[in-house]
């Protein structure tokens, strides 16, 4: 498979002038710098989506995030991406590659908007342009998990053509005393 590239995608901005969001491979301390506020935002979604208790959550996201990124951002398999517009960060994602447990997909494990750019499509373009780079690779499939109650995530995936192919359920119950 062929390195990182440096993809482009045209914005419209309000102005009418034009923007280039561009996504670019991210460095260790890029990482590092937002690797908190994921530990922290999926550990506060454990305990809100799947009732642990907030110790169980962030040890279980610690523990997933070591698994899925063993060597930091030179983890083999793993696309890590700062979305830019000009000199501004406005957002990154994660995909990893295909796996021999998923051989011809490929799967978002994370993307994020800064919450003061949210708002503009990119979440949208960063999408874009990782699936342009994954076709380049010869991917022929991207996958995700949403919680159920985002509602707005799953309208954004929805109109770019993800399709749900599994669901969970879940029910609260009330332990008898």
């Amino acid at each position: 498979m062929a390195g990182p590239v440096l993809l482009h995608y045209p914005l419209a901005t309000t102005r009418g002038d034009a923007v280039e969001l561009t996504l670019t491979p991210m460095t260790a301390q890029e990482l590092d710098r937002l690797l908190g506020s994921l530990v922290q935002g999926y550990a506060e979604d454990l305990v809100a989506h799947r009732g642990m208790t907030p110790e169980a959550a962030l040890e279980r996201s610690v523990s997933q995030l070591r698994e899925s990124l063993p060597a930091g951002a030179a983890t083999e398999g793993a696309l890590l991406r700062l979305g830019r517009v000009g000199d501004t960060e406005v957002g990154w994602i994660w995909v990893t590659l295909p796996t021999a447990a998923a051989p011809e997909q490929a799967w978002i494990h994370n993307i994020e908007v800064h919450e003061e750019h949210r708002g503009h499509g990119y979440a949208r373009r960063m999408i874009q342009l990782i699936e342009a780079e994954l076709a380049q690779l010869g991917v022929p499939e991207l996958g995700l998990n949403v919680f159920g109650t985002n509602t707005v995530a799953i309208g954004l995936y929805r109109s770019l053509g993800f399709e749900v192919t599994s669901q969970q359920m879940a029910k609260r119950l009330t332990p008898a005393s």
